[in-house]
């Protein structure tokens, strides 16, 4: 069950890096600062490991400048291809929240936002199945190799968590 958390919890967080990466190079492009008001809108509440645990695994992979280069080109077009379907369950999720319960309206709001929600899943997990793939195919074989033994170690050290806290 944490499986399915994750895998569209790391394909938001890498749109969100996208944003990030994007909103950073406009800043910078048109001479603005990273302090001030504009810092604000880029770091939010997640301003700790931009781009979720894929990205967090990424960095420790010392990946060369070209790699980089290609992730972020990676991460912008899986952005790009969820970015319609977040807009239309945004406006879904608009639509069910101006409803007024127990109207005639609301049911089918609510009936709408549950289709959407499950289709932007169903494309979150495959668009992050398509980019870690890709991303993969990127990686040297040395970098396959210590992926593999990060992969081992945060398995490690979630079930000793689990260990520690049981679920009650």
């Amino acid at each position: 069950m944490r499986k399915l958390i994750l895998l569209p919890t790391a394909v938001l967080a890498a749109a969100m890096l996208c944003t990030a990466v994007q909103a950073q190079d406009s800043s910078s492009s048109s001479g603005g600062s990273s302090s001030g008001s504009s810092s604000g809108a880029m770091h939010g509440w997640h301003h700790h490991h931009h781009g979720g645990a894929l990205m967090f695994v990424l960095r420790k992979l010392d990946l060369s400048a070209e790699q980089k280069a290609s992730v972020k080109q990676l991460m912008q077009q899986a952005h790009g291809q969820l970015k319609p379907q977040m807009e239309a369950l945004r406006a879904d999720r608009q639509a069910f929240n101006e409803a007024t319960p127990g109207s005639s309206g609301y049911a089918t709001a609510a009936a709408n936002l549950a289709q959407a929600a499950g289709a932007a899943a169903t494309a979150r997990v495959q668009e992050e199945a398509t980019l870690r793939t890709q991303i993969y195919g990127l990686l040297t074989d040395p970098q396959k190799a210590e992926l593999a033994k990060l992969q081992q170690e945060y398995a490690a050290r979630i079930a000793q968590h689990q260990a520690e806290h049981p679920a009650e």
